[in-house]
């Protein structure tokens, strides 16, 4: 059996999908589910294609007013995967490449090192825009620039747990324990503190200076070009919010557009995920699919994207 699955949330990432997807799918991550709410982009039909062909597990994820759709999103894999499949789970965004250094990067080899208990925590490190202003066609061969290092005052982490030992999980980390004692390492394989998984959900393991030591983290891609990231207002975040997160010159925008330093490692797997997206689109009815999203995601571009705008979603200097 293979040894995780991931999951994702997700709303119009039709543009993005393919590309996270088949680079997951490369690394050892199976299955990879994916639950969608009220997509507009044709992502939703993308993924029933992806489906028909045996690449992804679609859930639909009906989300209530009010609720958050990664919070119903969660509920519905973890009650999914209950009675079968991996003992691990992690979940990551459209913008969340997960890049292993142990061995040849794979998933196995992150749990050779760190999968004695019951989580891993995977420290986010920022990458930037590296100068696009437009969506330049994929992901990791043409975002390279990021933070210098993993600054533990704004690191943020994703976690790796096998979810039968808990009864629910954020995005950032599982919750409710159902043993008494869960056990958390680093990527390093090193013992962290698992007080955080009790109460209100939090987005830090501890000890910081041994939860960022190296061995895998989350490559997050959260800018990209300058045009995704302001189209990124016409879907509000992942907790159903609508705010000026999305803003150029936002806080948000501040912290994660780091471009000190360039990290190419994850390109190890870029021929074999080329290879995985070129099988993916052609399995029936994909290519299609996802040229359809693409061209949405141009005609909302031109539409919402006007100078007008782009000038009211622009912030001090940056304007």
């Amino acid at each position: 059996m293979p040894p995780a699955a991931l999951f994702s949330c997700m709303r119009n990432e039709g543009l993005v999908l393919v590309e996270w997807l088949a680079y997951h799918r490369v690394i050892g991550f199976d299955p990879v589910i994916v639950a969608t709410n009220d997509c507009t982009d044709g992502s939703d039909v993308l993924l029933d294609a992806l489906a028909a062909g045996g690449a992804v597990v679609h859930l639909n994820n009906p989300v209530q007013p009010g609720q958050a759709p990664q919070d119903s999103g969660m509920a519905l894999v973890l009650g999914y995967l209950a009675g079968s499949g991996p003992d691990w789970l992690t979940h990551l965004d459209s913008d969340e490449f997960l890049n292993i250094a142990h061995g040849a990067g794979a998933v196995s080899d992150l749990l050779a090192i760190a999968g004695e208990g019951e989580v891993i925590a995977l420290p986010w490190r920022a990458f930037g825009d590296n100068g696009h202003k437009d969506w330049p066609g994929n992901t990791l061969p043409a975002f390279t620039a990021c933070a210098a290092a993993i600054d533990p005052e704004i690191v943020k982490f994703k976690s790796m747990f096998r979810h039968r030992a808990f009864a629910h999980a954020s995005d950032h980390m599982p919750t409710r324990p159902r043993i008494a004692a869960p056990r958390v390492f680093s990527v390093a394989g090193e013992p962290l503190d698992s007080d955080v998984l009790r109460g209100q959900p939090r987005s830090k393991y501890r000890p910081l200076d041994l939860a960022i030591r190296p061995g895998a983290c989350v490559n997050h891609y959260a800018i990209r070009s300058s045009d995704s990231f302001l189209m990124k207002n016409d879907r509000g975040d992942g907790q159903g919010k609508m705010t000026d997160k999305y803003h150029i010159g936002s806080r948000w925008h501040r912290i994660a557009n780091c471009n000190a330093a360039s990290d190419r490692s994850i390109l190890r797997h870029w021929p074999a995920t080329q290879d995985e997206m070129a099988r993916l689109r052609a399995l029936p009815g994909v290519a299609a699919t996802e040229a359809a999203c693409i061209a949405d995601f141009a005609a909302r571009k031109a539409r919402l994207l006007t100078p007008e705008r782009i000038r009211q979603w622009t912030k001090g200097k940056a304007a």
